[in-house]
């Protein structure tokens, strides 16, 4: 029963997520670069590489390059157009470094938060113990001048007269 509970959980951990990545601008803002890149790039495969011979091959072949897949059934053979490929392999590596970035940052940044609700509650609590710590170190010496004097008058009691 425990490992239902467990799946339950993931997926709910999932959910989250997804959900705290699509409120991030910055991942829509990298995805919307992508594709421009990807077409923009593509359009020039097309234009300057004789062995792309439609828009959507070049696309293709911008897109498999820059996720590296390399399928090699679309592959640029001029000199600008591996150039250029060569250029976008790089790229994709960035593109896929922000990526994973923009996720770590999405899982640490819900820990920091929990972190943070963790830090305050430890400081609050701090607070409270030394507030009490200075009750009872005040009544520590409150008692210990009256003992002080307890003794005095013990003292002066018992000299003879």
């Amino acid at each position: 029963m425990s490992w239902l509970v467990e799946c339950q959980n993931a997926i709910k951990w999932g959910n989250n997520l997804k959900i705290d990545l699509f409120k991030s601008k910055n991942l829509g803002y990298l995805v919307l670069l992508a594709i421009l890149v990807t077409l923009a790039v593509g359009l020039i495969l097309f234009l300057i590489d004789p062995n792309i011979n439609s828009l959507f091959d070049g696309i293709w072949s911008a897109w498999v390059t820059m996720t590296h897949v390399g399928f090699g059934d679309v592959v640029p053979i001029s000199f600008f157009g591996r150039l250029l490929a060569a250029g976008l392999i790089l790229l994709g590596l960035v593109f896929f470094s922000l990526f994973t970035a923009l996720v770590s940052v999405s899982l640490i940044g819900k820990n920091m938060d929990v972190l943070g609700v963790d830090m305050r509650n430890i400081e609050w609590e701090a607070g409270r113990i030394q507030t009490g710590e200075d009750r009872i170190l005040a009544e520590l010496a409150r008692l210990h001048e009256h003992i002080e004097a307890l003794e005095k008058q013990l003292s002066s009691i018992k000299k003879p007269v």
